[in-house]
């Protein structure tokens, strides 16, 4: 049984860190009732940043053709699915700048993952010999960073909580919402 209203959320987070020339972004997954409720644990999760805000978060229903639902520990259901979470990197010619995709993928194993994340536009548009596209090293490709969202969520999320993946049944595409949202102070 899924808790109600309890969803897994993907936020990027923007900030100026103390010594920085221009903003820096990273990427939280937290679990709440709404984005507003996942402040706390966002600034546990980058504590020396100063003020945080979002720039676009999105709650994780439905990511390829599988629901994906946040049960309590105690009633999960072992399964061999697993939602990777990656951060593909590339450039394109005379341009001074290194692009970056996220993506969300369900996936029995990492290298399941990787193929997946090969399939994207991104992945064929953005890279040129010399500056392909990349995914991680260890997989004899590139990318910049591969994680299973589950190790990424807070300590106390994790004994909580789990990510259960079910087949979709015609549920209706995840929203991505874009834009600044301020979070104020910690």
């Amino acid at each position: 049984m899924s808790i109600d209203n309890t969803t897994l959320y993907m936020v990027m987070l923007g900030a100026a860190p103390p010594g920085r020339t221009i903003e820096q972004h990273d990427i939280f997954f937290g679990i709440g009732k709404n984005v507003k409720a996942l402040k706390k644990d966002i600034y546990n999760f980058w504590p020396n940043a100063g003020q945080l805000h979002i720039d676009s978060w999105r709650a994780i229903t439905k990511v390829d053709d599988f629901v994906i639902k946040i049960v309590p520990k105690s009633e999960a259901i072992p399964q061999e699915l697993k939602l990777f979470f990656l951060n593909l990197g590339g450039y394109l010619p005379n341009d001074l700048e290194e692009y970056h995709y996220k993506i969300l993928v369900v996936a029995k194993t990492m290298g399941k993952a990787i193929k997946a994340a090969k399939q994207t536009a991104f992945y064929k548009q953005y890279g040129f010999k010399g500056a392909e596209s990349h995914i991680d090293e260890k997989y004899a490709l590139d990318v910049d960073d591969m994680h299973k969202v589950e190790d990424l969520l807070p300590q106390h999320l994790k004994e909580l909580y789990h990510i259960q993946i079910t087949p979709a049944l015609g549920e209706p595409e995840d929203t991505l919402h874009a834009g600044y949202v301020k979070l104020g102070p910690a």
